[in-house]
Parts: structure tokens; sequence; C-alpha cells
């Protein structure tokens, strides 16, 4: 069971007004769960209280939930290999260019250890089209490889390059069960009142740059249940989230701090300093989390909606989610 002191946490982060909502979830390797739903899905311009089933924006959590495992699924069915390097996919990438991008290797953008930049305002540079090629086209400053930087272009151009091995667009991947990139707004979760569209968004992308490509990158636009995200987590740790040498891969290390599709325990990291160094996960700018100790035999997912109404509330996620982490395990 969810022990009290993790409940009382969450319990005083929404009524002491830090979060306006949260849903907690946890899986035992012995096949045990529990889960727990606290106050809202939205306060302003309306509050709707808080439903077990409702969507959530997953923000980063996109990259290891679907563009990782993806990239990983396509290495397993022969079609990527992860050394190969952009320009085998993407032959018009820097066109006319001397660039040491067109080399850089799948691995190391799923590993942010490209080079690239963490971030840019592509949204502000027109429409989806433009901004499509404009990423391919950006002289964009490459650092040498090796050293991590996270960063979302890196993860837009894995985007890109499942687009072109597939042929579709990423809207029309499959998902599974409790996973999706059209939610109903009805029963979704707000996240912020965005300065750029002027509206409290509901049911659609928080991540701007995502925004503008249509409401999925390879960075942004998965949304999720908390049942949803919880089936990821218990396939990560009990087994099955890919074949047994695919999801080996994506949770040994790759980096420094780094697996392929998430982030190592380390000091200071979301998951709590009481996790096993072999724990791994990855969180998302909207609050939410998904983080697995195989040696201790739990995973969960705490799922926030801390970026509602504004990101800017101060609120201190981070110590939140460390805590919960550590309580759990504490109560293990």
């Amino acid at each position: 069971m969810i022990p009290d002191v993790s409940r009382a946490l969450l319990q005083q982060a929404v009524s002491g007004g830090g979060i306006p909502g949260a849903a907690l979830g946890v899986v035992w390797m012995d096949g045990k769960r529990d889960v727990l739903t606290l106050g809202h899905a939205q306060l302003v311009p309306e509050a709707v209280p808080l439903h077990p089933d409702f969507w959530w924006d997953l923000a980063s959590l996109t990259k290891p939930l679907f563009t990782a495992r993806a990239v990983l699924r396509a290495v397993e069915a022969g079609r990527l290999d992860l050394d190969d390097p952009l320009s085998a996919h993407l032959p018009d990438l820097a066109w006319m260019q001397t660039t040491p991008l067109k080399e850089r290797t799948l691995r190391q953008l799923l590993t942010h250890t490209a080079g690239l930049p963490a971030w840019s305002p592509l949204y502000t540079w027109g429409a989806a089209t433009t901004i499509r090629a404009r990423l391919l086209q950006e002289p964009w400053q490459v650092a040498e490889a090796g050293q991590v930087v996270y960063s979302d272009l890196g993860y837009m151009l894995l985007g890109r390059v499942l687009e072109r091995v597939y042929g579709q667009p990423l809207r029309d991947f499959a998902l599974d069960d409790g996973l999706t990139f059209a939610p109903d707004p009805a029963r979704s979760v707000a996240a912020e009142h965005c300065l750029w569209r002027e509206r409290v968004l509901r049911g659609e992308t928080h991540d701007e740059n995502a925004a503008a490509l249509g409401g999925v990158s390879g960075q942004a636009g998965l949304f999720g249940t908390l049942a949803g995200v919880l089936a990821q987590a218990e396939a990560l740790l009990r087994g099955g989230w890919l074949s047994p040498a695919g999801q080996a891969a994506a949770v040994r290390p790759h980096a420094e701090g780094r697996t392929l599709a998430f982030v190592q325990a380390q000091p200071g990291w979301s998951g709590g300093s009481l996790c096993s160094p072999q724990s791994f996960g990855h969180t998302g700018f909207t609050g939410t989390g998904l983080w697995v100790d195989p040696v201790r035999g739990v995973a969960w997912a705490l799922l926030t909606n801390r970026v509602h109404p504004t990101r800017h509330s101060g609120f201190d996620i981070q110590r939140l989610r460390r805590a919960v982490g550590n309580t759990l395990l504490a109560g293990n």
C-alpha cells in the first residue's frame, strides 16, 4: 500500500496550493498495486475535480515512452541501427553545409550526447511546414560529442527519423492502452494559461514547439492516464516493454547518468536518494514522472499539473518528487 506519509506529502502539496492535483500509482514486483488521486484537474477559469481516468500531458515523458521506445523497436525490426549516422535517414540534413551533425548517431541523440543545443523557440518561426524544414537546415552550433546536454532538438530530429523510416506522421503511430496523442479535452487535466496561445490549455499540447508542429513531436505531445503510465512502469519493472535484448539496452548505462531512454539514479536525481544505483526514470515539464527500482522491486508514476495555471508558481516539484520516492522506498 502507499504509505501514509506519502499520502500526507501529496495532500499537503495540494491543500497548500503548490499543485492543483496529483495522481500517484505504485506497482510492486509481486503484482500488488495502489493508486491515489487528489485535488483538481483545473482551477481556472473554473474548478474541475480530478478523476482517476483523466488524461495528463506527459510532456518529456514522450521521449522515453514513445520516441526512444519506437527507435528501439525499429532497431529490433532491423529498420535502424543505434550507430547509424543521422544523414543515413535524413539525407537532406544540413544541405550544402559542413557540420558534424550529419555524422552524429542515433545512440548519441538518444543519450543527449550529440552536442546539440538544449532548446530553441522553433514555434516562433512560422507554419509547421517551415519549422519542419528549418529544423533540418538551421546551422546549429554543434559541440563536441560525448558530453551530456539534455536536448529537445535531438529528440525532434529522432522524431523526423521515425517519420521517414515508417512513412507516416508520429500522430499515426500505434500506442498502448492509456496513451494517446488526441485526448478528450473534457476528460483532460489542464495545463498552463499559455501566454502565446492566450488560453488555458486542456487536452492540447503544452510544449510550444510540439504544438506548433501540430501537437506531436519527438520531444513532447504524448498524453496518458495514470493507469496507462503505470502500465509502462510495470512493463519496465517486470519485463515486456521491449524484447529482452531491447529492454536491457534501454535501461543499462550508455553515457554519464543516462541510459538509451532514461536518467539513471544519481545524487540529486528526481527519484530520491534511497533508490538503488540500478534505478532509472524520467520526468516531464508539466509535472509528470515515472521511476523504476528493479532491485527493490517497485515502480511508480507521479503525475501533477504543477504548471496550472502558470509555470511561474515557484513550487519546488523536484523536492516533492524526491520526497515521495524516498517515502515509498522507506515503506517498501
